[in-house]
């Protein structure tokens, strides 16, 4: 088995003794969980390893990644085809409960994550991991590659008083870590009392993008459908707290915004003069389907990405904000609560993740202004993060 090599696939090619000895097992997972002849790995679990599954568990968005936006909760199914019930930890609990865990040995977490610190899967695996020390669960992560690399880092700090389902843990916009390495993250930083195992993916390296790993892309959520969309997301994303369409109801959903008071000529010569590198913004005019501004004709940009190594998803959309502000400041409007379940916070704020940034914004500040403030929590944290990288190069 030679290549990049998802830790599920090896998980399976040399079993684990916990696996071998029939341990009660349940496994998080959604459709995205698949092998690289996309099978998935509930089918595989169930297939190979007869009687072990116990419990499904399925992130935001449900376990087919159907539910299309944020807040639309998924419910238990007592009954599926793989005879196991599959419990919804984005529905009426947001982690298993004592009750549920009980049932188990082990929880495989088998995730897609996209390297963004407001990408709710995280966090789901972080309550997994709470629950897990607190019932003396053995938590297990297979890991999957960060589909936008491990180098590049970017973005402010996480401010405690900011902690929400977008941002639970005090991390960078744009982390630069996988699934694994977030949970070591977590376990150590956090101490948890936690007996976890991590199976690294085989052949990755932080340089590698997901369409240089040769594994298939099956999107993780309903509005990251290809891997240009996950490039983009880690600044495009921020638009959800305001009233431009952020995409959603497009084909191209964070890689296409706007609204219908945005000239999409004037913005696109405004950002040009910024000199913004590594994307092409290209003017255009779109009818969203579905979500802001449904049926009406928005003007706006799309981001075309054309060099990864310059190209910095997060101030890209703060220069983006800077420009709208500045000339269509009265028409911008910051999106009221509630939003991912917290009901009197900004939402912009959340996914900011400091009220600063926001404020600076308002005042005025150019994004290089805003960036320098940050710089030095940044430099502290891409050093604290070494202890728990699994991968170099």
């Amino acid at each position: 088995m030679g290549g990049v090599v998802a830790g599920m696939e090896l998980i399976f090619k040399n079993p684990p003794s916990w696996l071998a000895k029939k341990a009660r097992v349940g496994l998080l997972c959604n459709s995205a969980s698949v092998d690289r002849r996309l099978r998935l790995s509930v089918e595989r679990m169930v297939g190979e390893f007869p009687g072990a599954l116990k419990v499904l568990f399925s992130p935001q968005h449900g376990f087919w990644a159907e539910k299309q936006d944020n807040m639309i909760l998924s419910s238990h199914e007592i009954s599926t085809r793989w005879g196991v019930p599959l419990y919804s930890l984005y529905g009426e609990t947001l982690r298993p409960t004592g009750e549920m865990l009980s049932q188990l040995d082990v929880l495989v977490v088998d995730l897609q994550e996209v390297g963004c610190r407001v990408y709710t899967y995280i966090y789901t695996m972080l309550g997994c991991m709470e629950e897990c020390a607190r019932w003396g669960v053995k938590l297990v992560v297979a890991d999957r590659p960060n589909p936008i690399g491990g180098e590049e880092v970017e973005g402010n700090i996480l401010k405690p008083q900011m902690k929400s389902l977008v941002g639970a843990h005090p991390l960078p916009m744009r982390h630069g870590l996988t699934m694994g390495e977030l949970a070591l993250l977590f376990k150590g930083s956090m101490k948890l009392d936690l007996d976890l195992e991590v199976w690294p993916v085989q052949g990755w390296r932080r340089d590698l993008f997901f369409d240089q790993t040769q594994l298939p892309w099956v999107m993780p959520s309903p509005n990251l459908p290809t891997l240009d969309s996950c490039l983009v997301y880690p600044g495009q994303v921020l638009l959800e707290g305001t009233n431009l369409s952020e995409g959603r109801g497009t084909t191209r959903p964070f890689e296409i915004f706007g609204a219908p008071f945005i000239d999409p000529f004037l913005l696109e010569e405004k950002l040009h003069k910024v000199g913004i590198p590594g994307v092409l913004l290209r003017p255009l005019y779109f009818e969203p389907t579905h979500g802001k501004w449904k049926g009406e004709r928005c003007g706006g940009l799309q981001l075309h990405v054309v060099e990864r190594a310059s190209y910095r998803p997060y101030i890209t959309t703060l220069w983006i904000l800077h420009e709208v502000l500045m000339e269509w400041g009265e028409h911008l409007e910051w999106r009221p609560p509630p939003y991912e379940f917290e009901e009197e916070r900004w939402p912009i704020d959340l996914l900011l993740g400091d009220p600063e940034v926001r404020s600076a914004l308002e005042r005025g500040s150019t994004p290089e202004e805003i960036q320098s403030s940050w710089m030095g929590e940044l430099e502290e944290w891409m050093e604290r993060r070494e202890e728990y990288l699994l991968y170099r190069g």
